[in-house]
């Protein structure tokens, strides 16, 4: 194929399908870096991977990495988690938007490019996918309604924090009774007054076949729901009057509540700080 002939292609591309701006799909990831690797995990993630493991990618609109020291690890819970063994493991997590009905073309893209980047040996390989998994988005619950930035705005607004929960409900058959009940009762209730803006909700679906073997298979894809809420306020602040003790209840069991904040790209800032 031409060079001429692959710029005619993107025109066709470009020229028909969804191309809206909700963030109907995610990527959301928590690593960490092997013992003795921060430093370089860190530069090669911001040097390189954010952009041509992500950001360059068709339909990838938004993307924000953050960080969790050493202190916010700490907070975590519960301590037996189906997510994180032992819980404190992912010290940074990345989360990315995908425009709404693109996810089939994006994942072909990954897939191949991601490849490609184990190939060329630019994959930082002494890390561990603690909890890596495409999502779809569920629903978005607001604090103030209208007023305020929208979820496609969430990872470019200059949020101080960001708390990742997950839950599991009691089976396949209740997640969408547990997903109602969040986003109509308790999330509105716990949002009030709250220095958290927004919560949005995803549901995890499974990773293609042909992945990377680094990355495991996603669990729960018909039992869980990803909660991201974005802090107006660092999680420290906050953490003993709003975030401690979430519960769901007999729907189902909380697996993870973990909260981070942003790192400031370009910099090594916070990588001193992840460790005891």
């Amino acid at each position: 194929m031409t060079e001429d002939t692959r710029s005619e292609v993107y025109a066709e591309l470009a020229a028909v399908g969804p191309y809206g701006v909700r963030p109907g799909h995610a990527l959301i990831t928590m690593v960490e870096p092997d013992p003795g690797q921060e430093y370089a995990y860190n530069r090669w993630y911001e040097d390189d991977h954010y952009y041509a493991g992500a950001m360059a990618m068709p339909w990838m609109f938004a993307g924000r990495r953050w960080v969790a020291t050493h202190d916010l690890q700490e907070l975590r819970y519960p301590e037996k988690s189906a997510i994180a063994q032992p819980v404190t493991a992912g010290c940074y997590l990345s989360t990315y938007w995908i425009t709404e009905g693109r996810y089939d073309e994006h994942m072909k893209w990954t897939v191949g490019i991601n490849k490609r980047l184990n190939r060329d040996g630019r994959v930082h390989q002494a890390r561990t996918h603690v909890f890596t998994a495409f999502q779809d988005h569920e629903a978005t619950v607001y604090r103030d309604g209208a007023a305020g930035p929208r979820d496609i705005h969430a990872l470019d607004h200059p949020y101080a924090g960001l708390v990742l929960q997950v839950v599991d409900a009691e089976d396949a058959g209740r997640r969408a009774e547990l997903l109602e009940w969040l986003r109509s009762h308790e999330l509105p209730r716990l949002l009030a007054g709250s220095p958290a803006a927004m919560v949005t909700l995803f549901r995890p679906t499974p990773l293609p076949g042909d992945r990377m073997t680094y990355v495991k298979q996603v669990e729960g894809v018909d039992t869980r729901l990803t909660l991201l809420w974005f802090l107006e306020s660092d999680p420290r602040a906050c953490w003993e009057a709003r975030f401690t003790g979430l519960s769901v209840g007999e729907r189902g069991r909380v697996e993870l509540v973990a909260p981070f904040i942003p790192t400031v790209p370009g910099t090594d800032r916070h990588v001193d700080r992840l460790r005891a």
